[in-house]
């Protein structure tokens, strides 16, 4: 069986520039376009087919290289966080799976399959893949692969369902010291509200968790706010359970409204994640290919205490067989969404990581590809899945 390591060693240097460059000019949610072009250009210029702008976003792209009729998906990442950068490291997700799609396309004609890199905006708040999939640029893909850098190796990485919302509370404005029996206080909503949720936490299902922020307390201390704002998450290890999160949590935001005389609005500011299934057999397959280049992952049994949040992947995995491991880099001491992580996003483990990530992926969709038995489950998944949806075969 051939391998990738070659092809992506080959590629060395322009896949670690990538990483360095994508790097040094963070971009947010669905204003990647910088990194978008720098990732597309590379791309075309190892003989890959490029479409921009796929699924309607204007930083959303395809790569595709081969004809053959099992299409291997490669997902690429490449938006940071406000204020701290790549602090989760995507600049690395985007290098190691352009890396690995390099390394497929050597072999896609020998293998019969085509290679698709798919560029994925909005991770980290959009949810760029859920849109994505919705909008039918999945459909075709058999399997879709991808990896994300973090302090450990992980490889039947878990995660978390998300809900992402807002919550706006209304009030009346009036003057806090001449008249302020006249005012309805929206930032005591917001205070109420928060007061019950940390009462709710002692009743929280195991996985299930809460977190947010205070996005608009009001405008000025002389003024009784009118208007107030909470950004928060909510997750939990499953769909069902967040839904049953869902509801005791807008419970907690209703009593904020009701106990200042203020109305509430909830509203949706990303879709929701679901959470990671990664497929048993190319979870076993990845857990080989790195093993073989010297790393030493998290056993499978402690897997699962570690859940990394969450990822519209989550998605993608519900739907396509797909993984999302944990490449580890030595970020010392920091964890993802740290400035120090961001900082560690491209040290030399952080380049190395690129390059084992590109050959263990494209390693393993070989080995699944030249597998008949693993080929024709794959192929059969995804003509099940396009007669489940009325989708033309």
């Amino acid at each position: 069986m051939r391998s990738a390591a070659a092809t992506v060693t080959k590629a060395k240097d322009e896949l670690i520039a990538l990483s360095h460059s994508i790097h040094s000019e963070p971009e947010l949610a669905f204003h990647e376009t910088r990194s978008a072009a720098k990732i597309t250009e590379l791309a075309a210029n190892h003989g890959f087919q490029v479409e921009r702008g796929v699924g309607g976003l204007p930083t959303a792209f395809t790569a595709s290289y081969g004809s053959g009729d099992l299409v291997i998906g490669i997902c690429a990442e490449y938006d940071a966080l406000p204020e701290i950068g790549h602090a989760c490291g995507h600049n690395i997700i985007a290098a190691a799976g352009l890396g690995a799609a390099i390394g497929l396309a050597d072999v896609a004609d020998d293998l019969g399959i085509t290679v698709r890199l798919i560029g994925t905006p909005a991770e980290e708040s959009g949810g760029g893949k859920v849109l994505l999939l919705e909008r039918g640029i999945f459909d075709d893909v058999a399997a879709a692969l991808m990896v994300h850098p973090g302090p450990f190796d992980i490889v039947g990485a878990s995660s978390l369902a998300l809900a992402d919302i807002a919550i706006e509370f209304t009030g009346r404005e009036a003057h806090a010291s001449a008249a302020p029996e006249f005012g309805r206080n929206a930032a005591d909503a917001v205070t109420v509200a928060q007061v019950a949720l940390g009462l709710l936490r002692q009743h929280l299902a195991p996985g299930q968790q809460l977190h947010g922020i205070v996005t608009d307390g009001g405008v000025a201390p002389n003024i009784i706010p009118g208007r107030s704002e909470l950004h928060y998450y909510l997750r939990a290890n499953t769909a069902g359970s967040l839904n049953e999160l869902f509801e005791r949590a807008s419970a907690c935001f209703a009593a904020g409204a009701l106990a200042t005389g203020c109305t509430h609005d909830v509203r949706t500011v990303s879709p929701t994640y679901t959470e990671l299934t990664p497929d048993p057999t190319l979870v076993r397959l990845y857990r080989d290919e790195v093993v073989a280049l010297g790393r030493a992952p998290d056993a499978p049994r402690l897997e699962q205490s570690r859940p990394l949040g969450s990822t519209d992947m989550g998605n993608v995995t519900n739907v396509v067989p797909g993984i999302h491991p944990v490449i580890g880099i030595d970020s010392e001491g920091s964890v993802a969404h740290n400035p120090g992580f961001a900082k560690a996003s491209v040290n030399a483990s952080a380049d190395k990581a690129v390059l084992d990530g590109a050959i263990a992926l494209a390693n393993t969709a070989i080995r699944v590809a030249s597998d008949d038995t693993e080929r024709a489950r794959l192929l059969e998944l995804h003509a099940r899945r396009l007669r489940r949806d009325g989708r033309p075969q």
